[in-house]
């Protein structure tokens, strides 16, 4: 579906214009025409890559779609692939995908499964005609930062997502099946980041340092600017790997703690059955020669002993703690 056709001349909109006259406004020095696209059909896709003339290898990724970020250039074209990360619902992430068509002076953007447009982007550049003047390198700058941007939203509420977890972990009576499928789930979100991230990082290394692609020639500091981005967020993702894997250990551990102190008073419960099983057993053997079987106060002397030793053996427990 189409979603934009604009063109633009020397930074300044000049309207939207219609399929067919892309062509034209190509053709005009210092013009920009940039094309936004949302699932497309393959035939929208085929037609397009026609009219810029695409390489038909980067055509045939943007149809096959659910590909790995990567950067490729194809002569003066780049063709960049993006994940986009969303939240989607309480605690989920939404993936989609983004591909880029980038020439001297077009840009075609293809959204597949993703929610939430680029409208703010497009309203971005157009309110800055001076850095737009520098062509689709700008623009291409303007959606990689919008799409680094959401990344970090989505790492924030990882980490508020974490820290409720681990308030969790202490709280008497907490579900500990329940505290490792949350870890185990927000270890696989911190999968789908930095999946989308890692790669994407080692892309834009190639838009400001060395042989810089004709597009972003002017524009090296932006790009960097988005790599930077890019470390913190991989930064962050490898700190908050490692806070999971601790709470992971502690979780484990306290479920240890559980089931020594489940041990340990099973261990005093049985000692203090123990006592009188066993002043029951000497007594209940029935020899002939045990004097204490006969004494007119063995009955009660046998019960107030019993007594005695489970009250001495539960103070005992008591302070050590396993009661």
């Amino acid at each position: 579906m189409l979603i934009n056709c604009v063109a633009y001349h020397q930074g300044q909109k000049l309207g939207d214009i219609a399929i067919d006259a892309i062509p034209e406004h190509l053709a005009k020095p210092d013009c920009l025409v940039w094309v936004a696209l949302q699932d497309p059909t393959p035939d929208e896709i085929s037609h397009f890559g026609h009219l810029f003339a695409l390489h038909p290898l980067a055509v045939e990724d943007a149809l096959h779609g659910h590909q790995r970020p990567k950067l490729e250039e194809y002569g003066d074209t780049l063709f960049l692939v993006m994940k986009t990360l969303e939240p989607d619902g309480e605690d989920g992430i939404h993936v989609g995908e983004v591909d880029l068509f980038v020439g001297r002076n077009f840009l075609l953007s293809i959204r597949n499964q993703t929610r939430k447009g680029f409208q703010d982007v497009r309203a971005r550049c157009e309110r800055e005609p001076h850095l737009l003047a520098h062509g689709s390198g700008f623009v291409l700058y303007a959606l990689m930062d919008a799409v680094v941007d959401r990344y970090l939203s989505v790492i924030h509420r990882l980490e508020d997502e974490l820290d409720r977890i681990e308030g969790r972990l202490f709280l008497k009576g907490s579900s500990a099946r329940r505290n490792i499928a949350a870890l185990y789930a927000l270890k696989r979100k911190l999968i789908s980041v930095h999946h989308a991230a890692a790669p994407l990082h080692e892309a834009t290394a190639r838009l400001y340092g060395g042989r810089v692609p004709p597009p972003c020639h002017q524009l090296p500091e932006y790009f960097r600017d988005v790599d930077d981005h890019l470390s913190r967020i991989l930064h962050t993702v490898e700190s908050q790997r490692d806070l999971l894997a601790t709470a992971i250990q502690v979780n484990i551990a306290m479920i240890s703690l559980d089931e020594s102190s489940i041990s340990k008073k099973l261990a005093a419960y049985a000692a203090l059955f123990a006592v009188p099983t066993m002043i029951a057993g000497i007594y209940g053997m029935n020899f002939d020669h045990m004097p204490e079987l006969r004494a007119p106060l063995g009955y009660p002397l046998s019960l107030l002993s019993m007594v005695l030793l489970d009250v001495l053996l539960w103070r005992r427990f008591r302070r050590a703690g396993w009661l």
